[in-house]
Protein backbone atom coordinates (compact mmCIF):
# COMPACT_ATOMS: atom_id res chain seq x y z
CA UNK A 1 0.00 0.00 0.00
CA UNK A 2 1.34 3.41 -0.98
CA UNK A 3 1.40 5.75 2.00
CA UNK A 4 -0.90 8.76 2.08
CA UNK A 5 2.16 10.86 2.77
CA UNK A 6 3.89 9.68 -0.41
CA UNK A 7 0.78 10.35 -2.51
CA UNK A 8 0.50 13.87 -1.06
CA UNK A 9 4.22 14.51 -1.64
CA UNK A 10 4.05 13.38 -5.28
CA UNK A 11 0.85 15.38 -5.88
CA UNK A 12 2.69 18.45 -4.57
CA UNK A 13 5.55 17.72 -7.00
CA UNK A 14 8.20 17.24 -4.33
CA UNK A 15 10.98 14.67 -4.16
CA UNK A 16 11.83 13.03 -0.85
CA UNK A 17 14.93 15.22 -0.69
CA UNK A 18 12.94 18.42 -1.28
CA UNK A 19 10.39 17.54 1.40
CA UNK A 20 13.19 16.60 3.78
CA UNK A 21 14.80 20.01 3.28
CA UNK A 22 11.47 21.75 3.97
CA UNK A 23 11.01 19.91 7.27
CA UNK A 24 14.66 19.77 8.39
CA UNK A 25 14.97 15.99 8.11
CA UNK A 26 17.00 13.63 5.94
CA UNK A 27 15.79 12.05 2.72
CA UNK A 28 16.33 8.67 4.35
CA UNK A 29 13.98 9.61 7.21
CA UNK A 30 11.26 10.65 4.76
CA UNK A 31 11.68 7.37 2.89
CA UNK A 32 11.41 5.33 6.09
CA UNK A 33 8.29 7.22 7.18
CA UNK A 34 6.68 6.59 3.80
CA UNK A 35 7.46 2.86 4.09
CA UNK A 36 6.07 2.72 7.63
CA UNK A 37 9.45 1.79 9.09
CA UNK A 38 9.97 4.92 11.20
CA UNK A 39 7.66 6.63 13.67
CA UNK A 40 8.29 10.38 13.41
CA UNK A 41 7.94 12.77 16.31
CA UNK A 42 4.79 14.85 16.58
CA UNK A 43 6.80 17.94 15.62
CA UNK A 44 8.04 16.26 12.45
CA UNK A 45 4.50 15.06 11.61
CA UNK A 46 3.22 18.61 12.01
CA UNK A 47 6.00 20.00 9.81
CA UNK A 48 5.30 17.42 7.10
CA UNK A 49 1.55 18.10 7.22
CA UNK A 50 2.15 21.85 6.94
CA UNK A 51 4.61 21.42 4.06
CA UNK A 52 2.11 19.26 2.16
CA UNK A 53 -0.94 21.39 3.04
CA UNK A 54 -2.65 18.41 4.69
CA UNK A 55 -3.98 17.63 8.15
CA UNK A 56 -2.41 15.02 10.40
CA UNK A 57 -5.49 12.85 9.88
CA UNK A 58 -5.20 13.07 6.09
CA UNK A 59 -1.59 11.89 6.18
CA UNK A 60 -1.29 9.55 9.13
CA UNK A 61 -4.71 8.23 10.24
CA UNK A 62 -5.02 4.56 9.39
CA UNK A 63 -8.80 4.17 9.79
CA UNK A 64 -11.31 3.79 6.99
Amino acid sequence: MVSKMKVARVEKGLTQAQLAKHVNATRQTIGLIEKGEYNPSLNLCLAIAKALNKTLDELFWEGD
